[in-house]
Formats: C-alpha cells, structure tokens, sequence
C-alpha cells in the first residue's frame, strides 16, 4: 500500500508526541483540487473511521479512506528537510502529472 521512509516515520512519531490531544496515527487523503487534479491531505487522527485501511510501519499508523486507496496504492511518502523549505515529499506511481510543489497530481 503505502510505505514510508524512516525519515517520514521519525516526523510522524515527533508530531504525535507534540500533539495537544493524544492521538494514534496519520490521515493520508486525497481530493480534488489542487493545480493538477488531485491535492494530497495530511493530518493527525485519533481513530480510524469506517471503511479506512490502517497500515502499521514501525508503530506509525496510517490512515487511507476507501476513496483514496487507489489513487495512493504504491506511494512512498519521505520527510525532506533542506535550506529553504521542509516537508513531506510524495513519490506516486499512479500520477500522469504533478505541480511544481509536489502537493497535487493528476
């Protein structure tokens, strides 16, 4: 399904720590929108929710809805940091197109 580097796992483990509320793993969502089609979305999440697929890596847990499963099948996910920006950075197999930020696809 979707893999996540060790950098990826250590900012995920580091923001569930920081977190105001307890909670138990990362939402990976896709919607249209975004330059290219499709915009990746992520937040902390506290729970699954009906119809998720739950992926454990290394005791992160994701969160993919029944909508987005396809559109992430295969991704990897990685955690840059660089001199002028730091973020997630997307690597999909199942994108024709993406913008120049690396958030949307198509």
């Amino acid at each position: 399904m979707i893999q996540l580097t060790d950098s990826a796992v250590s900012a995920v483990r580091t923001a569930l720590s920081r977190a105001a509320t307890p909670m138990e793993g990362l939402r990976i969502k896709v919607e249209a929108g975004g330059c290219a089609g499709f915009k990746y979305l992520m937040g902390l999440e506290g729970t699954s929710r009906d119809g998720d697929i739950v992926i454990d890596q290394d005791g992160v847990k994701l969160f993919v809805d029944a909508d987005s499963r396809s559109l992430v099948e295969g991704m990897t996910v990685d955690f840059v940091t660089g001199l002028e920006a730091s973020g997630f950075v997307f690597e999909n197999p199942n994108a024709t197109s993406k913008c120049s930020c690396g958030k949307s696809f198509g």
